[in-house]
């Protein structure tokens, strides 16, 4: 289980699988199983059984993808980088894209 680089609503490139070279949102990320469900990526098809609140029948969503097969999408280009930090002169520490050196904005 390695430090997990990648947020929740950071923009992403798919690496490797069925889906590479697609780009996303992260929806969710589960680091104690190094995975993240990215939207649009990765859809599967599931047999959904019919309850008072929804719909059965066969419905698409997202499966959970490896963070190995996933990169953080450079703020200048829009092209895959790896992820480093560094401290600011005001204390603050920031996550910057390690391909131009821009800082990787905070999503809340």
């Amino acid at each position: 289980m390695a430090l997990a680089k990648i947020k929740k609503g950071d923009h992403v490139i798919v690496l490797a699988g069925r889906d590479k070279g697609k780009h996303g949102e992260v929806i969710e990320v589960r680091p104690n199983e190094d995975r993240a469900l990215v939207r649009g990526v990765n859809m599967v098809r599931r047999h959904q059984r019919q309850t008072a609140q929804e719909e059965g029948g066969i419905i698409s969503k997202e499966a959970a993808i490896h963070l190995s097969n996933l990169a953080l999408e450079d703020p200048r280009d829009g092209k895959p980088t790896r992820v480093g930090t560094k401290v600011l002169e005001d204390g603050t520490k920031v996550r910057i894209a390690k391909r131009s050196g821009e800082v990787i904005p905070e999503k809340k």
